[in-house]
């Protein structure tokens, strides 16, 4: 398990707000947040947002 998956399960909704600020497209259901698909959660934010994976981990994990 990584950093970001613990950062994620531990602190989603401040994170969560955190990304709809820095990212306004982003909606409630691009960040629905299921435990253990959290390359699923990262890969709808990278679509939406056209960042990389590592640009969006390295957010979450200084979020």
């Amino acid at each position: 398990m990584s950093a970001t998956t613990d950062k994620i399960r531990g602190n989603w909704n401040i994170i969560k707000g955190k990304l709809k600020k820095e990212y306004g497209d982003l909606t409630d259901d691009d960040l629905m947040y299921e435990e253990g698909a959290e390359d699923e959660l990262l890969g709808r934010i990278q679509k939406k947002v056209g960042k990389s994976k590592d640009e969006i981990t390295d957010f979450i994990d200084n979020a």
